[in-house]
């Protein structure tokens, strides 16, 4: 694979800045299996930031 396909992962800290989410708001989601999908890498979270993306165009349109 060459190096202009790879693509960084993100943590914790990335996500929280993208969505503009506390980042103990992302772990409390994980536990309860909402949000991005992460995958655990030892004592870490990981996120592809396409997975990310992906899960905020599938939310609702609808406002809170």
């Amino acid at each position: 694979m060459s190096a202009s396909r790879i693509s960084r992962l993100w943590t914790v800290e990335d996500v929280s800045k993208y969505l503009g989410i506390p980042v103990p708001t992302l772990y409390q989601w994980r536990s309860k299996g909402y949000g991005p999908a992460g995958r655990r890498m030892g004592r870490y979270v990981r996120y592809r930031p396409e997975d990310v993306q992906s899960w905020v165009d599938r939310l609702s349109g609808d406002v809170a």
